[in-house]
């Protein structure tokens, strides 16, 4: 039985029980979002289990993975390090280049958390080498890769299953900017206008919901239609898929599959709180995974903050998950720093999230590290801080030349000095 399934038998599973006990929130609340669906709980049969969606601390997903230009395994594990040392609690293989099988099984082996693929990233590749041209790819072929994925010990895929011929159709009579920028959307658009076919994960979606309830594996529903620019925003392709993928989650759940709905990349700061909004009530509070969002279209090299400052928002507002974005947003193949940098903005867009949504676990880290800092106390401040590392190599580079004061502004410091003045008046 999945999760879910236990969840409507009244059953409380360990991994439920881990979860409500790290998050700290009561058992019988979590039991109650695992059945309704708006927290999915990934098992990660290699490390600790992990609970995503209402009630629960925003969690941080990085992307990582090999392209046709650089294929390396040595340099994607230290990408790997860098995520995991900068504190991401899930990972997506997203590789599309050299021997798919075993980058998969490397991310496997040397990561314990939990992992996230796009199956029709290996069916498409393998497809293009083994039969000439995407359009030779057999509907099949999706549907096997699912499975060895999922026997393989994945514990998240992303499929695209709401893009559709309804919706290739209203291309037509749409003036998008760009099209599509999801590179799984694009490998099913060009399949299905090649063959004149229907997408088979839309087609044969009842298959895919047998394979996900036979592993317990949870169902991203991937948006092929997210904007990758501002001025496609909350577009009616965007919605239109949002609608079909709300179609989806209640047949997963009929089936007992868990699933969450992924969410749009560029939106402007005015439109955030709708798309979540949206997303939750189309999607019967579906946990919500966003990328970025990207409030700007010009922050190239600083993508990462143009995400941080959209994922804080839409956290807010009730967003789950949010998959990082680096500094080399469309520009390159992250680097171990990109995704470093890429990781912590985006935790801390979590956690700021957070603190809006009034997290019980994210205000005492806060009140904790005020305490510390107007104590003047450095080395506990750094320590709790959400990148000790950064902020220890700076204090370290600039110490001040008297205890109790920082290089910002030494003897006039505005916590000393009030803190002399009124010991001097008691």
């Amino acid at each position: 039985m999945t999760q879910y399934e236990k969840a409507k038998k009244g059953l409380v599973t360990p991994e439920v029980e881990k979860v409500a006990g790290e998050e700290e929130i009561p058992l019988d609340t979590l039991k109650g979002y695992t059945l309704s669906g708006e927290v999915v709980i990934l098992n990660n049969r290699r490390g600790d289990s992990l609970g995503i969606g209402k009630g629960l601390r925003v969690k941080v997903n990085a992307n990582l993975g090999t392209s046709p230009e650089i294929c390396d395994l040595e340099w994607e594990k230290k990408r790997l390090i860098a995520a995991v040392e900068a504190g991401a609690d899930t990972i997506m293989d997203l590789s599309t280049a050299g021997d798919l099988d075993k980058t998969r099984k490397m991310f496997l082996e040397n990561c314990s958390l939990p992992l996230g693929t796009v199956p029709v990233y290996q069916a498409a590749v393998e497809s293009i080498q083994e039969e000439g041209s995407l359009a030779k790819m057999k509907p099949g072929k999706i549907f096997e890769v699912i499975e060895k994925h999922a026997r393989d010990g994945v514990d998240f895929i992303t499929v695209h299953c709401g893009i559709n011929r309804k919706i290739l159709e209203m291309f037509k009579n749409n003036k998008r900017l760009m099209y599509v920028v999801s590179r799984g959307g694009a490998f099913h658009v060009t399949w299905m206008v090649a063959t004149g076919k229907e997408n088979p994960l839309y087609e044969n979606f009842d298959d895919l919901l047998d394979i996900a309830r036979q592993y317990d594996i949870v169902l991203s529903l991937g948006d092929a239609l997210r904007p990758g620019a501002l001025r496609d925003s909350t577009d009616v392709l965007q919605i239109q898929e949002l609608l079909t993928h709300g179609e989806l989650v209640e047949r997963a759940r009929e089936k007992g599959v868990q699933v969450m709905v992924e969410g749009p990349g560029h939106v402007p700061l005015s439109h955030v709180e709708a798309n979540v909004t949206m997303e939750k009530r189309i999607c019967k509070g579906a946990p919500f995974y966003v990328l970025g969002p990207l409030v700007t279209d010009a922050a190239l090299g600083y993508d990462h903050i143009a995400c941080a400052i959209g994922g804080a928002l839409a956290c807010w507002k009730g967003a789950d998950f949010l998959c990082y974005v680096t500094p080399g947003e469309h520009i390159r193949l992250p680097t171990p720093e990109d995704v470093k940098e890429g990781v912590i903005a985006a935790r801390i867009a979590a956690h700021a999230g957070d603190l809006a949504r009034g997290m019980k676990k994210a205000w005492a880290l806060d009140n904790e590290i005020s305490d510390k800092r107007n104590k003047r106390e450095w080395e506990s401040e750094i320590a709790l801080s959400l990148c000790p590392e950064k902020a220890r190599a700076m204090w370290e580079e600039s110490r001040p030349l008297r205890p109790g004061i920082c290089s910002m502004c030494g003897e006039y410091c505005s916590l000393k000095l009030v803190e002399d003045w009124l010991k001097n008046e008691s």
